[in-house]
């Protein structure tokens, strides 16, 4: 592993974070805090969480419980808030989420952010993100149909200036370090920044979006501006939500696994998905790779500034992805991996 600026922040974080989204539903508490204590040990010094988790599924019984129990574990020691860098996100509007039909306003992300101070039992949190644009987002999914016609330029870029200046109250506060993005794009990433330069207001450090061997949106504008204005990607779903470990196919549907309370997986089964892992899973097995291993190294190989966010059901899972924290992919893996990309191109 090693440690990269989040954007042009102070942070310093591991390019592994732990993700923490089934704690709490797949993962029980007691294993969730075996894994906070794993990672951390084996040198993973950053987790993402958000007020939403746990997810597969998400209910509003569940809503705030990943947070309470990641706080529970920090109260157990002084040296537990220590070992982390935390992340955590204010939802927005979603169907699913917490405050069904309301926007993200200064009001609402003061009040997320104060909940999640609580239930995480810490007077700072490092990293805040927006989970979703107000305007909407074309990820999970929705790239397929996405229409940005009906935005509102104007009230967009008032949100985005006013929402910066709350961020820019908590952080003289002392209560926040760094803001990031979730499911965002280009155009709104770059308003973003601009706008923080603009009015001297917080910078954006990080865009936490799906990147994976078989979700690759990010590859061209995105990590073009990724790369010139210094924005770190927080990769989630890197194993495509457990399709890259090759648990799903030939049509199995393991007990506990995500399928078995998603069967879709988030519209991740399609006609042609599995035709792409196979062609993953024949490069890792030609080479004598852990194929769990070399989508997460592969992920990190990228050009552009990244942090890997791995999740795990439980601490075996975990224990078989860190052991491959170092894993470096060779020129021909490499090589072998763009070409079964072209042939299997976003599959879903």
């Amino acid at each position: 592993m090693q440690r990269i600026p989040l954007g042009r922040s102070e942070l310093r974080v591991t390019d592994i974070c732990l993700g923490t989204m089934t704690f709490g539903t797949q993962t029980n508490e007691a294993d969730a805090h075996r894994q906070l204590s794993v990672a951390a040990e084996a040198g993973v010094n950053f987790l993402d969480t958000a007020e939403m988790y746990p997810t597969s599924p998400v209910s509003p019984e569940t809503v705030g419980g990943t947070e309470e129990i990641i706080g529970r574990w920090i109260a157990q020691s002084p040296s537990n808030r220590d070992a982390y860098r935390i992340a955590t996100k204010v939802s927005g509007k979603n169907e699913s989420f917490v405050r069904v039909g309301q926007d993200i306003t200064p009001e609402t992300f003061r009040e997320a952010f104060e909940g999640s101070l609580r239930r995480l039992q810490v007077d700072h949190i490092d990293l805040y993100q927006l989970h979703w644009p107000n305007r909407g987002s074309y990820h999970f999914r929705q790239n397929w149909t996405y229409d940005p016609s009906g935005q509102d330029r104007a009230a967009t870029l008032a949100h985005m200036e006013a929402i910066l200046e709350t961020a820019a109250d908590l952080i003289a506060q002392g209560k926040l370090g760094a803001l990031g993005l979730s499911n965002e794009s280009a155009w709104g990433t770059a308003q973003w920044l601009r706008l923080s330069e603009d009015r001297g207001l917080p910078r954006i450090a990080s865009i936490q979006n799906e990147y994976s061997l078989l979700c690759r949106l990010y590859d061209t504008d995105l990590a073009e501006l990724a790369m010139n204005e210094d924005v770190t990607l927080l990769a989630f779903s890197p194993l495509a939500a457990g399709l890259l470990t090759g648990k799903y196919q030939g049509g199995a549907v393991p007990d506990r696994s995500r399928m078995s309370a998603v069967p879709n997986l988030g519209g991740r089964v399609t006609g042609r998905v599995f035709d792409a892992v196979a062609a993953y899973l024949e490069i890792a097995e030609r080479h004598g790779l852990d194929p769990v291993q070399m989508a997460i190294a592969f992920t990190l190989s990228r050009p552009f500034p990244v942090s890997s966010i791995i999740g795990a059901s439980s601490t075996e899972q975990l224990a078989r992805i860190l052991d491959g924290r170092d894993l470096a992919l060779s020129d021909e893996v490499l090589a072998e991996i763009d070409t079964a990309h072209r042939a299997h191109p976003m599959p879903y």
